[in-house]
C-alpha cells in the first residue's frame, strides 16, 4: 500500500543498522542505505526527545547538499533515557554493566526520532516506550554482555535479544521503538507526506 503511494520517490535510510533496514523491508518500501559518518555530539541542556529529535536532524544535514527533487531522506536516533540521564551506546564491557545494573529492577523510557526530510520540508516525530526490567543478577548481565556484545545499542542492551527475553516484566508503547523504530509512525508519516 504505502510501496504503491511512494513510487517514483526515492527513500533514503541513513542508518546502518541491521534492525530498521528489516523494519524498511517488512513495511514494504523500496529504499537504498546510505549513512555518514556524524559526531553525535549534543547541548548538554537537551533532555530525553529532545536529545533523539537533535541527533536525527544532525544526521539529516550531513546531506544538505546531496538531496534530489523526488529524495525522502530518512534519519533516526534512540535515546534510553532513565533517572533523568541519557544512557549511550556503552564503550566497553565495564560500562554496559553498569548501564544494565542501573536499569535492573526499575522503569526506564526507550525514545526513538525520526527525522523525514526533503528538499522542500523537514518533518521529526518521535515515540516514548517504557520498559521495566526485573532484578538482574550480576551473572546474568555478565553471560549477557560476553555473548551478546551489546556495544551498538543505546542502554547497552536489545530487547529482542536474550536479556530482552528473560529480563524485561512489563512494557508500556510500541516495542518495535524499543527495537530501534517506531514503525507505526513511520508509515503514518510517509503517507501523510506522499498523499
Amino acid at each position: 500500500m504505502l510501496q504503491e503511494k511512494l513510487a517514483g520517490y526515492q527513500v533514503i535510510l541513513a542508518s546502518g543498522s541491521p534492525r530498521r533496514q528489516q523494519f524498511f523491508r517488512e513495511l514494504g518500501i523500496d529504499f537504498w542505505v546510505q549513512a555518514k559518518p556524524v559526531d553525535e555530539v549534543y547541548p548538554l541542556e537537551l533532555q530525553g526527545a529532545q536529545i533523539s529529535d537533535y541527533l536525527s536532524e544532525l544526521k539529516a544535514a550531513a546531506f544538505d547538499d546531496s538531496l534530489e527533487e523526488m529524495d525522502i531522506l530518512v534519519t533516526s536516533d534512540t535515546v534510553v533515557w532513565h533517572q533523568n540521564k541519557s544512557l549511550a551506546k556503552p564503550a566497553n564491557e565495564q560500562e554496559a554493566f553498569q548501564m544494565l545494573k542501573t536499569l535492573s529492577n526499575d522503569w526506564h523510557e526507550v525514545i526513538t526520532s525520526v527525522c523525514f526530510t526533503t528538499l522542500k520540508k523537514q518533518e521529526t516525530v518521535n515515540h516514548t516506550t517504557k520498559v521495566k526490567f526485573k532484578e538482574l543478577s550480576e551473572d546474568e548481565i555478565w553471560y549477557y554482555i560476553k555473548n551478546y556484545k551489546p556495544f551498538d545499542k543505546a542502554g547497552g542492551y536489545g530487547i529482542q535479544e536474550w536479556i530482552g527475553l528473560i529480563g524485561i516484566e512489563e512494557i508500556q508503547g510500541s516495542y518495535a521503538n524499543v527495537v530501534g523504530l517506531p514503525t507505526h509512525l513511520v508509515y503514518k508519516t510517509l503517507m501523510r507526506m506522499v498523499g
